[in-house]
């Protein structure tokens, strides 16, 4: 018991305090990874032609499949 306190009270355990580190390195990583991806779809859209494209959500209803992909033979 009197081990197990001590252990306690020493201080943090080093292989945790290494992981919260590497944690927390990995999440500023992370964060600079979302902001470097936003630019890059802000400047993409920016290139896209909003004219000829739509934004409006498209049902599965009212697509028929000849319209997504034209018949094919099938091959046996």
């Amino acid at each position: 018991m009197a081990k197990a306190l001590l252990g306690y009270v020493g201080g943090p355990d080093p292989r945790l305090v290494t992981e919260v580190r590497r944690l927390q390195r990995r999440v500023v990583d992370l964060e600079a990874e979302v902001l470097r991806l936003q630019a890059e779809n802000e400047s993409l859209l920016e290139m896209v032609d909003t004219d000829s494209v739509s934004m409006e959500p498209v049902s599965i209803d009212s697509v028929s499949i000849d319209e997504v992909a034209p018949a094919q033979p099938v091959l046996a």
